[in-house]
């Protein structure tokens, strides 16, 4: 048996992995992003009505600090097919799940009146 290397390497063109500096950036911003959004809960120092759009702001941004550092997303020609993939699953999920809210909007609209009790339906055919 040979012992050729398996693994890939940036210049064989396949997708490369990040650096340990790479890492620990994104390491550091996540904590960051997550006791910014940890304080602006338990401080009271964001006020109330804006809590949520606070949590949701820094919940994208923890999402994109994510996909970038850890999941190798971008648009360098390494991470289009990471980047690729992950958009072409995105856009099934939202196929799904839209497929079936529509189903079950459709379902609860088509059911039986709600003007009507059981016993009517049933002598009403």
């Amino acid at each position: 048996m040979s012992s050729a290397n398996h693994h890939s390497s940036p210049a064989s063109g396949k997708s490369s992995h990040g650096s340990f500096k790479s890492y620990i950036v994104g390491f550091i911003l996540s904590l960051v992003l997550t006791v910014l959004s940890f304080g602006a809960v338990m401080s009271g120092a964001v006020p109330k009505g804006l809590v949520l759009p606070a949590i949701v702001v820094l919940c994208v941004a923890q999402l994109i600090v994510q996909l970038v550092f850890f999941l190798h997303m971008g648009t360098s020609p390494d991470e289009r097919d990471n980047t690729a993939i992950f958009l072409f699953t995105m856009l099934i999920i939202a196929i799904v799940v839209a497929g079936s809210l529509w189903v079950m909007h459709n379902a609860n609209v088509n059911m039986m009146p709600m003007h009507m009790s059981a016993g009517q339906a049933m002598t009403r055919d």
